[in-house]
């Protein structure tokens, strides 16, 4: 079974008034959590839960952005 995320289209969507250089971000950002949402797949799959919380927010010129650690859980826990 394929999940659909649509992460990339979602990024593509929002990014449409950024600058070159906000615009080579998000898509670096999207391809990133493309490849995170598949490896928490693999991982719920190898029979563990995961859980993403925010561990701390980073903050520059009045903008910001969540960190994320993993919580994980196995099944015999």
């Amino acid at each position: 079974m394929t999940v659909q995320t649509r992460v990339k289209e979602r990024a593509e969507e929002q990014a449409i008034t950024m600058t070159a250089e906000q615009q080579a971000a998000i898509r670096m950002l999207a391809n990133d959590l493309h490849r995170l949402n598949h490896t928490v797949m693999k991982a719920v799959d190898a029979g563990v839960s995961v859980e993403l919380i925010r561990s701390a927010r980073h903050h520059n010129e009045g903008n910001w952005g969540d960190l994320m650690i993993p919580v994980i859980v196995t099944q015999g826990a």
